[in-house]
């Protein structure tokens, strides 16, 4: 594959993004960049989510784990559905009634001014280290495969990459999202089956035979057993439902898509239709990676970290049409984890801390001059934080910082469970303290569990056990009586 012919490719796909943004930025206003003026299409806003969820490291890593960990995935993906259907059933209407653009919004009405910053600001420290590390990894292997040939530089990568975000996020927001990521999602699937064709073909074996081989194998393996392993099938099922509820029911970036929509009953529709197919997507790569593991051990192809076998098995040993096919599934899966998370943030900040809704006073012009300016300075964030993990050039520190951002999910966990579950209120300058505490004790009772827990390894429940901690902290500087928020 050319640098010529990669260039072209890149160009084309960018040019189909500014076609998307064109159409859907014209008569955009204020309220359109928040919340699409609440005339998105259910069915459309289900298809782009399983992009938006899966994002660049998804479409690297997850088929890299099936040599390892077989497809006890599958049992993380069952919990997502479950915890799909709690957001639908619990979590959306509360937001709809509400009428909330911000859905950290509920935390001020239910505790207080320090736990609303608490929550608005736990979601920014997350998305902001989580967004940068998706973006890092995905930019890093385009680099290493791609743009090193040419000699370009990777803060050149870096600098063009978050501008073409900038420039088709920037009047659009969430209403040009949620139809870029409908362009993303689709070429990302048809990255991925393509993918299985192509493997299938060099092979020489027929898409049925390595399905066979497959479900005769190890490798098809769903149920792990063994309590003390990190991946018992009850601790993925239960870590996915809760990771779902956190990572997308209490974080801004997923349910301002939801909350694009018109109607609370459309908004379930996309919910549960999301949740039906996103089963069937992480399937397929499962799939996918079972059938780069036999390619794999049929060319002895070696590498030090399993993100990096689809890759390379794509650029170096599969045909040049297999490399561009995954080279556009790439930067498909790229796109969304940045769009989002620059539009999130950009509204999070303006409605949590800056108060742009609340202001009457100001007219549209000059709240619109200000998102702009918070739109960059988030984008500049982002820059910052990818050149940062360039320069540790260190996998293993990356991998913490990774776990580290999820741990930032716990304490929403606590805050909202005990927010829906209890009539208690709670001391609000104590939040922040009990919401910081509550992931650095986590961290070190993952460091030390073996040692404390007789050879447990905590696995995807951490986040779990992060939120009971905030909750039993939040319970002990409670008090009786409180108004309840978002009734019927």
């Amino acid at each position: 594959m050319t640098p010529t012919l990669i260039l072209l490719i890149f160009i084309a796909y960018t040019l189909l993004l500014f076609a998307i943004t064109f159409i859907t930025a014209r008569r955009a206003n204020h309220q359109s960049f928040y919340i699409g003026n609440k005339a998105s299409p259910w069915y459309v806003v289900a298809y782009g989510m399983i992009g938006a969820s899966l994002s660049g490291v998804t479409f690297m890593s997850v088929p890299g784990w099936v040599g390892e960990t077989q497809f006890s995935y599958m049992m993380v993906a069952f919990g997502y559905f479950f915890g799909y259907v709690v957001i639908a059933l619990v979590l959306l209407p509360l937001y709809y009634r509400l009428k909330l653009t911000s859905i950290y919004g509920y935390l001020e009405q239910r505790f207080g001014f320090w736990s609303y910053k608490t929550g608005a600001g736990f979601f920014i420290l997350s998305r902001v280290l989580g967004a940068s590390l998706r973006m890092f990894l995905v930019i890093n292997v385009l680099q290493i495969f791609v743009f090193d040939a040419w000699n370009i530089p990777f803060w050149v990568n870096v600098l063009i990459f978050i501008a073409l975000i900038i420039i088709y996020t920037l009047k659009g927001g969430i209403r040009t999202i949620i139809w870029t990521d409908t362009l993303q999602t689709t070429f990302m699937l048809l990255a991925v089956v393509l993918s299985v064709f192509f493997i299938s073909r060099e092979l020489g074996e027929p898409v049925q035979k390595l399905m066979r081989n497959l479900f005769d194998s190890d490798m098809s393996r769903i149920v792990i057993t063994d309590w003390d392993h990190p991946r018992h099938f009850i601790k993925q099922f239960f870590s996915g439902m809760f990771i779902t509820i956190t990572m997308t029911g209490l974080d801004q970036e997923m349910m301002q898509k939801n909350l694009s929509i018109r109607r609370l009953m459309d908004a379930q529709k996309n919910m549960f239709t999301f949740s039906t197919i996103n089963l069937v997507v992480v399937f397929m790569f499962l799939v996918l990676g079972a059938f780069l593991v036999f390619f794999a051990r049929a060319e002895s192809i070696n590498v030090a970290m399993t993100d990096d076998l689809f890759p390379t098995i794509a650029f170096r040993y599969l045909s040049p049409a297999a490399g561009i096919v995954f080279l556009i599934g790439l930067i498909s899966a790229a796109f969304p984890s940045a769009d989002g998370a620059l539009t999130s943030l950009t509204t999070s900040f303006s409605i949590d801390f800056l108060g742009l809704e609340k202001k009457t006073e100001m007219d549209n012009a000059r709240k619109t001059r200000i998102r702009y300016t918070v739109h960059f300075s988030f984008a500049l964030i982002f820059f910052i934080c990818i050149l940062a993990f360039r320069q540790m050039n260190d996998r293993a520190i990356i991998d913490k910082l990774f776990t580290i951002a999820g741990y930032t999910y716990g304490p929403l966990l606590g805050l909202y469970t005990f927010g829906l579950f209890t009539k208690r209120s709670v001391t609000d300058r104590f939040t922040p303290w009990i919401a910081i505490i509550s992931p650095v004790l986590c961290y070190f009772l993952n460091i030390f569990s073996e040692e404390l827990f007789n050879g447990y390894r905590f696995g995807f429940e951490m986040l779990l056990v992060n939120g009971f901690l905030t909750f039993m902290g939040l319970l002990i500087f409670s008090r009786k009586g409180s108004k309840t928020v978002g009734e019927a």
